[in-house]
């Protein structure tokens, strides 16, 4: 009886210094994967702000490009103006509304 009372014991010595092995093997893992992760982000971040940057000038390219007589781009430096005069518009209504 006390043999078997020992050998149980062991047993749940044995199975208790597995799983701290095995939390500590975790949470390791957990903070390599936090790592990684915060990584990811800044990477994403940066390149999200990369593709803004490009896609502004690209935008800035065709309206040069229309500006310069290109015909593909006449429609787009058309709206451009457009929309300009349509701020310019909004803007002078609001200040004859403010009465200055």
């Amino acid at each position: 009886m006390l043999q078997d009372l020992e050998n149980n014991f062991s047993e749940l010595e044995r199975k208790i210094l597995a799983l701290q092995k095995n939390y500590k093997s975790l949470t390791e893992k957990l903070t390599e994967l936090n790592t990684e992760h915060e990584d990811l982000k800044k990477k994403y971040d940066e390149e999200r702000r990369r593709n803004q940057v490009l896609a502004e000038e690209q935008k800035n390219i065709k309206l040069y490009s229309a500006i310069s007589g290109n015909p593909e781009h006449n429609r787009l430096m058309k709206n451009h103006i457009n929309r300009l005069v349509k701020e310019i518009d909004f803007c002078i209504a609001q200040l004859q509304n403010s009465g200055l």
